[in-house]
């Protein structure tokens, strides 16, 4: 990767216009390798650079790849409705990256507002149309907490499939083990509006509107238990592996 003007890093990163990003740095407050670059157009290779912005310690990153640990009461919208975003929970620069109309990261499918759990995002298309694509069979681990008892034949129903008002054709899951008295660990490799919500809802039994729904893995990659609602970090490469993401733009 060629070496890029630091004001262009800067911007590339979301940290404002290009004027912005050269007003932080003629005012000392960028640093790359503990040392102040008062020089908007002094020129570094991107590529894994760590710097700071205003104390802040970032590292470069072409593509945004990241997790977040979604709580309930968020939308996934960036104009929501009824409650607050779930971008609210990423700094701004996050949000930003890249500038122009497409700027910022956004969300690989959708949680309910009610459902927490493991939600990636990104600002990479084509990694998110993978990951969202029900041609890939990507597949999503659900932790249910129903209304009222699980029995086997529910079990069973969702395992052979259940048709759902808007789609002659049954869905199934992919797995589905009985957790408790209550709950289910149920695996799909669709995408369907609500469908968890449903699928429960045409065996005859509901899911508690209060914590009832919660994501706990993407593929083989599991929510990090150390990893506390409302918090992100960045995916790592062996995180991609885990999802099967690769190959991705770099």
């Amino acid at each position: 990767m060629k070496s890029m003007q630091l004001q262009e890093i800067l911007f590339s990163q979301g940290f404002g216009t290009r004027r912005v990003c050269a007003g932080l740095i003629q005012q000392g407050l960028v640093t790359v390798d503990a040392a102040a670059v008062l020089e908007p157009s002094e020129l570094f290779p991107p590529e894994g650079l760590h710097f700071t912005v205003q104390g802040k310690p970032w590292q470069y990153f072409e593509k945004a790849y990241l997790m977040l640990h979604k709580p309930a009461g968020y939308e996934c919208s960036q104009k929501p409705s009824n409650y607050p975003s779930i971008y609210t929970l990423l700094p701004a620069p996050i949000r930003q990256r890249g500038g122009g109309a497409a700027a910022g990261v956004q969300a690989v499918g959708r949680l309910d507002q009610d459902t927490s759990g493991l939600l990636l995002l990104s600002d990479d298309g084509k990694f998110i149309h993978r990951m969202s694509s029900p041609k890939h069979h990507v597949p999503k681990v659900y932790e249910v907490l129903a209304k009222h008892a699980v029995d086997a034949t529910q079990v069973d129903k969702l395992l052979s499939g259940v048709v759902l008002d808007d789609d002659p054709k049954p869905v199934r899951a992919a797995a589905c083990e009985q957790t408790g008295e209550r709950q289910l660990r149920l695996t799909l490799t669709e995408g369907k509006y609500h469908q968890v919500k449903r699928m429960i809802a045409a065996v005859g039994n509901r899911v508690e509107e209060v914590g009832g729904l919660h994501r706990s893995r993407i593929g083989e990659l599991p929510l990090p238990s150390d990893l506390p609602q409302g918090q992100w970090r960045w995916l790592t490469a062996q995180d991609l592996v885990s999802i099967s993401a690769f190959p991705v733009a770099k």
